[in-house]
């Protein structure tokens, strides 16, 4: 993710299931984590609940849908379960994506020029076509 004021870098660094297990800066150091999480996808740092990890893992899985062409899951988000419950709090924001995705043609480039999640759960991310 980079930040659109400052232009800084943070990396997210996944598990084998796609889960964020820590955040780091553009120096490497530790910015956030690491992340665990319990059997049912509850995502914890040390013994507190997370207010990150868990928007990432939607972003995340959001944009490697549009760039599969893979978008009905996007289409009917609300059973994409809880972390996108937590990105996508109410439809007004999101609607727009999937306007942009239906007027997309095959073939076309597909870029992300702003990511990242606000206010702990609300993802921003935009899509780019053409």
């Amino acid at each position: 993710m980079v930040d659109g004021t400052t232009g800084a870098k943070e990396y997210f660094h996944a598990n084998h299931q796609g889960s964020i297990i820590a955040m780091t800066g553009d120096s490497g150091g530790r910015v956030e984590g690491p992340f665990k999480y319990d059997p049912y996808g509850n995502c914890f740092a040390g013994s507190n609940p997370c207010t990150t990890g868990e928007p990432y893992r939607f972003e995340t899985a959001a944009r490697d849908m549009i760039l599969a062409g893979d978008l009905q899951p996007l289409i009917d988000y609300e059973t994409l379960g809880q972390d996108a419950a937590l990105c996508i709090p109410t439809p007004e924001h999101y609607l727009p994506l999937l306007y942009v995705l239906g007027a997309g043609r095959q073939g076309e480039r597909i870029r992300f020029p702003v990511e990242g999640v606000d206010g702990g759960s609300i993802s921003m991310l935009a899509v780019q076509i053409g």
